[in-house]
């Protein structure tokens, strides 16, 4: 993994995936850029945001930005890695439904997600 690829002092875009809240959609699980901190939807979520921002920013390090989750994931790579501690928070907030947010996850949600 790329050590340069990641900025621990910078901190999360929000709580939640920042396309998904924008467009009023939803997400199954969440992803941090680790050199930017943008917030977005991980590959089982219906759009992809974080994988989009690799492609469209180039940053090639993303963390899990789930509750009791530290691992990261290098594109260029496709592999998982531990990282250094990024500027908190951590993770989205532990109340915080998954899938969410709260009221924009449709009640047939599992037919929606990539496996």
């Amino acid at each position: 993994m790329s050590i340069d690829a990641i900025d621990p002092t910078v901190p999360p875009s929000g709580t939640g995936c920042v396309e998904c809240l924008a467009a009023g959609g939803w997400w199954f699980h969440l992803r941090r850029c680790a050199a930017c901190g943008h917030v977005g939807c991980c590959d089982s979520s219906p759009a992809q945001h974080a994988t989009a921002h690799f492609r469209e920013s180039g940053h090639p390090v993303m963390a899990s930005f789930e509750p009791g989750e530290d691992w990261f994931w290098d594109f260029h790579e496709e592999q998982a890695y531990d990282g250094p501690e990024l500027a908190g928070p951590q993770s989205h907030p532990a109340d915080q439904p998954v899938p969410g947010p709260a009221g924009a996850v449709p009640d047939d949600w599992q037919d929606h997600i990539h496996r």
